[in-house]
């Protein structure tokens, strides 16, 4: 009796857990344009809590939606690229990049001109991720576009938007509306009018919470936070430079004796200091203005623009380190210089102005760097950061004149200035092989992988403390003989410090304070570092079995399934059969946060048998090896399309991760379970599903 209960027990957790999850219901619209152009609409009402990820999603990051128009360029032309409704952006602490997705609606348009006017429909394929706290689906969806009787001819069609012709207002004319392609369902969808797409970006700044309820994210706000704090932190950097802090006490004695009364003094050097903050920030509107929000975001994602930066942040640098100066034309300052000699507030802006084009050659790098990093966010954040580095920049000049003894105070111009140019140069330098690592991340070219990443880096902040330490000059420096500072001593120390602890990062330490910044552990020569093949694992690379390779942690791993339940029956092992995918944020941090722990780690090396069956994988089957599949009907092409629709035939669930303990025949002997981080939890079934099998 007891045996049967928990057999009972068993099959309804099992059912319980096995579901095919469809959170996207799917309808299109055909919008005729012209007799031969017409705009394929396919709007998405995703489930509450769902959200589904963008075309345009980074790469690097979750799998972006892919929308593949079948037969075109045979039939019919693509006009134009495929258009998106407001979607949300926000950081991924997993992937270190910003994410962007749909929720509760999403709209896609293609304008197409047919070509062959014997075609009677148009057939699209959907394939992209959705995803919820706690697990993740591959969203595929074909859909059918039935097409009117269509003549190739000639005809002129007057824009939709002039007003000056009454007739115009019929030239869209909608031909077929509501046509539902999801035969499971006939649930009335949401039609994302402008209206929506206007109510979708007014509620962007919401998200959906496990709960269900709206809330404010911070993440947001934590992102333009971060650009005003560096951004400010660089003005205090251009500060200290040779072209900037000669001037502080100069121009405060300047409005402190020359304005008649201290009280006029000091306004004149508010208005000067708030003039600067105008002029940067208007510089950050400039290039929101000119490139667009939403662009600036789309070209920091791209390679050529990481490439064209790291160029550019090198030449910076080289600036910096005494090469040559980068200076704006002296016609400029002239004509600038004409305009402060007059009276009033207009020649306070244009002193400001001159400040700025006087000093270029020591901001112009910082705040070149500056405007890269908050391109990178989109947005505002570009006039975010100028805010920061102006306020940076003023703020002396008013403290100063508010409280003139303090001029007393500050320290004589000197050598020391030019050593904060030379360091930030070195900073500049270290900073552009990121941009440089970005582009060869995305194309996989292995160029520069973890170890010539950190060997570049060691090289130039050991330089830097050699520099520091006076054991070279560059071409401003003052004597040599001159004795360093206490200041630049601890400085030195300071980067030696930092250079030490990049050294080990060559034999496979994490190095976490880079979290980020330097490529992953696993995109290296070795995956365990310079001089260690296994780092402490019972297996090396000479010893891994037929079709093995070391997955997570040095977890000996099979990615087919033929192959790894070939192996577990030779050594009569169980399996934990793994259903991941590349781009599944909760499939890495199961990896990073419960597979690492020592409570996890030893049974994963050594009591089983590891096959990860990754679900959203794009490389093609071999044409004899695609199918048709029987449970969804859907064209198996891929490799992900092949284990998920594993997934789904076999255990009725689409959601990854998904695991399940096999004895070594391919028989279930556990419950399937999904996204579990906590470590005793998933350690108990594990130790659950052994027991089962022994």
């Amino acid at each position: 009796m007891k045996k049967l209960l928990v057999a009972i027990v068993f099959l309804f957790s099992f059912f319980a857990q096995s579901q095919i999850v469809d959170v996207v219901k799917w309808k299109t619209k055909l919008v005729q344009k012209s007799n031969t152009e017409f705009e394929l609409v396919m709007d998405a009402q995703i489930e509450f809590g769902w959200h589904l990820y963008a075309l345009n999603t980074p790469d690097g990051g979750s799998q972006p939606l892919v929308i593949t128009f079948k037969e075109a360029g045979k039939n019919y032309q693509l006009v134009g690229k495929t258009t998106q409704g407001a979607y949300k952006k926000e950081y991924s602490d997993v992937f270190e990049v910003d994410e962007y997705y749909f929720i509760n609606t999403a709209q896609f348009k293609q304008l197409i001109k047919v070509t062959n006017p014997n075609v009677k429909e148009i057939k699209v394929y959907l394939e992209g991720q959705t995803c919820i706290d706690g697990k993740c689906i591959q969203e595929e969806e074909n859909l059918t576009f039935k097409l009117p009787e269509i003549k190739i001819e000639e005809v002129i069609v007057p824009k939709v938007d002039d007003k000056s012709n009454p007739e115009n207002k019929n030239v869209n004319k909608l031909i077929m509306e509501d046509f539902d392609t999801n035969s499971k369902t006939s649930e009335t969808l949401i039609d994302t009018s402008k209206k929506d797409i206007d109510t979708i970006t007014k509620s962007e700044d919401k998200i959906v919470t496990k709960n269900g309820k709206f809330v404010k994210p911070e993440e947001k706000k934590k992102g333009l936070w971060t650009i005003f704090i560096l951004s400010f932190l660089g003005g205090l950097a251009a500060l200290l430079t040779p072209c900037v802090f000669p001037m502080i006490p100069m121009t405060v004695s300047f409005f402190t004796k020359q304005s008649g009364t201290r009280a006029k003094g000091i306004t004149n050097a508010i208005i000067y200091g708030l003039s600067i903050i105008v002029i940067y920030v208007l510089l950050g509107l400039l290039i929101t203005g000119v490139f667009g929000a939403d662009a600036l975001n789309a070209i920091s994602t791209s390679v050529l623009f990481n490439v064209v930066f790291f160029a550019i942040l090198v030449f910076f640098a080289t600036s910096f380190l005494g090469a040559f100066e980068i200076v704006l034309p002296n016609s400029w300052a002239n004509i600038v210089d004409a305009q402060a000699g007059k009276s009033g507030i207009i020649a306070i802006f244009f002193m400001a102005l001159a400040l700025a084009i006087v000093s270029f050659s020591c901001t112009g790098p910082i705040v070149g760097t500056l405007l890269v990093e908050a391109s990178s966010k989109g947005g505002i954040a570009p006039v975010i950061g100028m805010l920061g580095f102006s306020s940076a920049i003023a703020l002396p000049f008013m403290l100063f004149a508010l409280f003139p003894s303090w001029l007393n105070t500050l320290p004589k111009s000197g050598g020391w200035l030019n050593t904060v140019k030379v360091s930030l140069g070195f900073l500049e330098l270290a900073f552009a092989f990121k941009f440089l690592s970005n582009a060869d991340l995305v194309l996989q070219l292995h160029w520069l992988e973890r170890e010539v990443f950190l060997a570049i880096w060691i090289a130039i902040f050991g330089a830097w403390a050699m520099y520091l330490f006076g054991k070279f000059m560059l071409p401003h420096d003052y004597d040599s003989n001159v004795k360093i500072s206490v200041g630049r001593l601890y400085m030195a120390i300071f980067v030696s410090i930092f250079t030490i602890y990049l050294i080990p990062g060559l034999w496979g330490a994490p190095l976490k304070i880079l979290s980020g910044f330097t490529p992953p552990l696993n995109y290296s020569e070795s995956p365990f570092g310079i001089g260690n093949t296994s780092n402490g694992n019972t297996t090396s690379f000479s010893e891994l079995p037929e079709h093995a390779h070391l997955g997570p942690h040095g977890i000996v791993a099979f990615d087919d399934y033929e192959f790894g339940l070939a192996y577990a029956k030779k050594v009569n092992k169980p399996i934990l059969l793994d259903f991941t995918g590349d781009a599944c944020a909760n499939c890495r941090k199961m990896e990073d946060f419960v597979w690492s722990s020592q409570e996890i780690l030893p049974i994963l090396k050594e009591e089983i048998v590891l096959i990860s069956l990754y679900c959203d994988r794009k490389i093609e089957l071999p044409k004899a090896s695609q199918y048709v599949s029987k449970e969804t009907g859907k064209e198996i092409v891929t490799i992900g399309n092949k284990w998920s629709d594993f997934q789904i035939t076999r255990y009725k669930n689409n959601a990854q991760p998904l695991y399940v303990i096999l004895d070594a025949e391919g028989n279930d002997i556990s419950i399937p379970i999904g996204y579990t981080p906590d470590i005793q939890e998933y350690k108990t079934w594990l130790e659950e599903g052994i027991a089962n099998f022994k």
